[in-house]
Parts: C-alpha cells; structure tokens; sequence
C-alpha cells in the first residue's frame, strides 16, 4: 500500500474517531465496542476513549520500534459490555448498533487500499468471530469469518460492502475520495484495457496489410495477378490504394461483401506461396488447353447430344434414347435401386 492510500486510511479513521454521538446510549455503544483491551498509537483514538471516559494509560512499549508511545485502555465499559455478547444487539437500536460497530472498528478493525482493491477486516477472538459476522449479516452487511493463527476473522473484499460499511458508521468526506479514487482506477484500468486490445488489433492488421501487399505484388510481378478473377483483381487494386482499411471498410469501398474481400485476400496470398507457372492461371489451372485423361478430348463433357467436341464417341458423349426406351451402356453401371423401364 503506497503513501498515499496509508494517508487516505488514516484520514477515514480520525474522521470516524471525531465523530461526537449525542445519545448517551450511543456513547456508551461506541464506548463498549472498543473493548477493555485497546492499545493503540493513533491520537484520534485514544481522544476519543479519552472523551467517552474511558481510563487510559500512555507508556512506552519495548520493541522494534522503541519511541512510539502506545495508549491502553486499562479499564472496562460500564456493565460489562466489552465481553464479546455482553452488547445487547438484540434490543439495541439501529443507531446504537452503528455506534458499536464503530467502535469495533476503532479498536480491532484495518483498511487496506494496496492493488487497488478495498480490504476490510476485524481481528478479534475465535469465539467472538462468528458472532460478529451474525451481527453483521443480521444489518444485510454479510461478510466472511475464519479463524487465522488463533485469531478470528471477520473479512469484507468487495469494494461495495466497505464502501457502505464505511457510509453507515459515519465516514463521509474522507470515503467521497477514497471512491473517487477507485473511479479513476476502475476508468484508467479501462482504457488501459482498451487502448492495449486497440494496439493489439492494429498491429494484426498492419502485419496481414503488409503480407497481402507483398503477395498482390509477387502476383503482378509474374503475371498471375492478370489472369484472376474479376473481383480479385478488384480487391487486390483497392488493398493497394488504401493498405490501412480493414475489411469491413473495403467491402464497403467497393460495394462487396466482407466475406468476399476476405476470400479474395486469402486467395491472393495462397497463390503467392507458389512460384511454378500453372499455380493460379486459368490456362493451367481450369483452362480448355489441359491434356485431359484418356477417352475424355479437351478435358470437358459435351452438354449437346451425339458426339464429343472431338468427334468421336468419348467418355463425354451422350448417348441417344429410343422412344419409351432407357438404354443403360455397357460400359457405364447403372446406380444403385435405379429402375430399368422396358416398353
């Protein structure tokens, strides 16, 4: 947690340790959450035990940390309301509950800001843990409990849950800014998100853009680019022209559909992964001058009746139908449950 957010938690904390309830029954909840085991080095903290009437002692507490001067509360709430059930929750008002829990957050609560989420937890004792989180369940602030190196647990990591906890015990100006900040995490995360998948896309397309101007000019170079088809050519003119656009934007350039642009530019660079000369061309690919398989002259079937393009009796050629007669050839099977009429 950075400087920043360890000032921000301290301000929420003096700003709830300002709070002066007016209730006497609120001063004695708030009094009776924070316990009769309280040390503490925050000053806010200790004025306010110090304003309930508690009875403190300041010392100084051996240790690492030598010159931080701790305040204790040496004394107890009046009718032994620090014991974890002795509060009547059962019976207290909305506000004396609030209070309470206040002061339960004053004496054994944290707030922790780092990797811009909101971590709020009790430490308190194993068998005060569950009690607490039925309390809080019980208000519709549900939270979870566990029990850690011996010591119970009571945790909130939604952002909302702290947030409204925070609004409902009394903090106000100093939690206006702790959300403000979170907004501006949450909207600079966004961007963030959103300029990174920008670049990333854009980087996709500058690298396809270049591959298909690279291929449209192998294509041209040997004259292959010549031979395809109308709307290829058209393609590949127009991914020249604007090298920057996208699909989408040629398709709507040139009047085409986006899946047909793309079939275009697939084909393009498909045919560029091949430098022998019949790759592409519609004389070696698809072309009438191939050297058809034996029986078949010119490589096509004759769609008219009696001969092949060759004249002779091909593979290719129909064969003529007596009336009310199907003549099946020798040389051809019928199919498969095909019926054979006789007059």
């Amino acid at each position: 947690m950075g400087q920043a957010d360890r000032d921000l938690v301290q301000a929420i904390r003096a700003e709830l340790a300002a709070i002066a309830p007016a209730r006497p029954c609120d001063r004695a909840a708030e009094s009776a959450g924070l316990g009769n085991a309280l040390a503490t080095r925050e000053a806010a903290v200790a004025r306010l035990a110090v304003r309930l009437g508690r009875v403190t002692d300041a010392g100084r507490l051996l240790g690492e940390r030598r010159r931080t001067k701790h305040v204790r509360v040496v004394d107890a709430p009046a009718d032994g309301q620090a014991a974890p059930g002795g509060f009547d929750w059962a019976s207290a008002p909305d506000h004396c509950r609030l209070a309470w829990l206040r002061g339960r957050f004053l004496a054994r609560g944290s707030l922790s800001l780092a990797s811009s989420r909101s971590h709020l937890e009790f430490v308190v004792d194993p068998e005060e843990a569950p009690i607490l989180a039925a309390r809080l369940a019980e208000i519709e602030l549900p939270a979870s409990w566990r029990i850690r190196r011996g010591r119970g647990v009571v945790t909130w990591k939604s952002a909302a849950s702290v947030g409204l906890f925070l609004r409902r015990i009394g903090a106000g100006a100093s939690l206006l800014e702790l959300e403000a900040r979170q907004v501006t995490r949450a909207v600079r995360g966004e961007i963030n998100r959103v300029i990174n998948a920008e670049s990333a896309n854009l980087q996709r397309a500058v690298a396809a853009a270049a591959r298909q101007l690279d291929a449209i000019a192998r294509l041209e170079a040997d004259g292959r680019l010549a031979e395809q088809p109308y709307v290829v050519r058209l393609v590949a003119e127009a991914r020249r022209e604007t090298p920057e656009a996208t699909f989408a934007e040629l398709a709507e350039l040139l009047g085409l559909h986006r899946s047909s642009v793309q079939r275009a530019l697939e084909r393009v660079e498909r045919l560029a992964l091949h430098d022998d000369e019949g790759v592409g061309r519609r004389g070696g690919e698809r072309g009438s001058g191939r050297a058809g398989p034996p029986g078949r002259p010119g490589g096509r079937r004759s769609r008219a009746g009696g001969s092949s393009p060759a004249g002779g009796e091909g593979r290719g050629s129909a064969e003529p139908r007596a009336a009310g007669r199907v003549v099946v050839r020798a040389d051809r099977r019928p199919p498969v449950g095909a019926v054979i009429m006789e007059p």
